[in-house]
């Protein structure tokens, strides 16, 4: 199987993922690059993303695997998808391999918190998230549960980004259990509502293994 690492930045970030597989689908033809497809009636190209990507959350290692009708110099490839890709999708590196997606544990991830109306201290946030358990309430489509988000992250860290704007980075689990960037700031806004951003911008750094590696 061969693989793709591509970024997804800027006006690209509002593109939702059933528009962005129609996209690498347009590239790949628009490059000359025959992907292979299911046979029957309906076929559909093979193509598979690790994590479908939040419309609004941009990401600098999105991956898809892919297979093609013939051979291709896999080198070579970002430069021809990126003589043809839209904005912001910007094609890095591609290369074969066998590792599941399924692999994936964790995902480093940065939240750009805004504050228009309110100054907080990077210590703030970091004694909130610095307890020994923080029990926040998740929904899902059938149930609601209080679970201990504490478990869910590792190595968070907060500095000062500008007047009103703070950087938070943090690994956060994959799989299940899971925590979403967004999931991360909601915590503040249901127990701690006074550090709770009035906006936060979420990017994906890099996707990592249970080795605690970068994930290829």
């Amino acid at each position: 199987m061969s693989r793709l690492l591509f970024k997804k930045e800027g006006r690209a970030k509002f593109i939702s993922h059933l528009d962005l597989m129609r996209t690498m689908q347009r590239v790949f033809i628009r490059a000359g690059v025959k992907i292979k497809h299911t046979e029957g009636f309906n076929p559909h190209p093979y193509m598979n993303f690790a994590m479908p990507l939040p419309v609004g959350t941009e990401s600098v290692c999105e991956l898809m695997d892919f297979e093609t009708d013939a051979p291709i110099d896999l080198a070579a490839l970002p430069a021809a998808l990126n003589a043809v890709c839209p904005e912001g999708i910007e094609a890095l590196e591609a290369f074969d391999s066998d590792n599941k997606f399924k692999y994936i544990k964790w995902l480093d991830i940065e939240a750009r918190l805004f504050y228009y109306n309110k100054v907080h201290r990077p210590e703030e946030l970091m004694s909130f998230y610095g307890a020994e358990s923080i029990i926040m309430e998740k929904r899902t489509k059938r149930s609601v549960s209080q679970v201990d988000i504490k478990p869910l992250f590792t190595g968070l860290t907060v500095e000062a980004a500008g007047d009103g704007e703070l950087l938070l980075k943090a690994r956060l689990a994959v799989g299940e259990p899971a925590l979403s960037p967004a999931q991360l700031i909601s915590a503040l806004s249901q127990i701690s509502p006074e550090l709770a951003p009035d906006y936060a911008a979420f990017k994906r750094r890099e996707v990592i293994d249970k080795d605690m590696n970068p994930f290829r």
